[in-house]
């Protein structure tokens, strides 16, 4: 008698631990295959913005950007096949502290305790498959070189070194 309960508890041991584990494994396949949704990348610059003689903007590839006071310069990330709202996280670092920091909407917008980083965080749709965002020079910003980093899901797509240059002396 007490060898058959032994089994049966044994048994229903086994088989509560082959239950749990078996949903636990689920669980974590189904969760891996949310996330391993690959985000791929078609194209992926950095420059500056200038205006047309139609008064359009175009977007001019650059890695200087010239310090005058207005010039809009950024990145811009074509995703491929993807043409839904996306969640971005950017990096922007500084070569040293600014006079200042502002943006121009409630986004959500942090400054490190340095204060040479600010992280922004932002949903876009993404317009053909394209996602961006451009920074105002101000003339309290320092020259040097700057980085951006862009992030979708923990995961960065996006890496931009710059420089902010003095404009030439004519």
């Amino acid at each position: 008698m007490k060898n058959l309960a032994y089994g049966i508890v044994l048994s229903s041991c086994w088989l509560t631990s082959w239950v749990v584990s078996s949903l636990a494994v689920n669980n974590v396949v189904s969760s891996n295959e949310i996330n391993t949704k690959t985000i791929a990348i078609e194209k992926a610059e950095f420059g500056v913005l200038r205006d047309d003689r139609d008064g359009k903007m175009s977007f001019l590839p650059t890695t200087k950007v010239p310090h005058q006071e207005g010039k809009r310069y950024g990145w811009r990330i074509q995703l491929k096949d993807n043409q839904n709202e996306v969640t971005w996280k950017e990096v922007l670092r500084l070569p040293k502290l600014p006079e200042t920091w502002s943006t121009s909407s409630g986004e959500n917008f942090v400054i490190s305790t340095d204060g040479m980083e600010a992280v922004t965080k932002r949903t876009q749709s993404a317009k053909k498959g394209v996602i961006e965002n451009f920074w105002t020079v101000a003339s309290g910003d320092p020259t040097g070189k700057h980085t951006i980093a862009v992030y979708i899901d923990n995961r960065r797509i996006g890496f931009f070194e710059f420089e902010l240059v003095s404009p030439k002396n004519k």
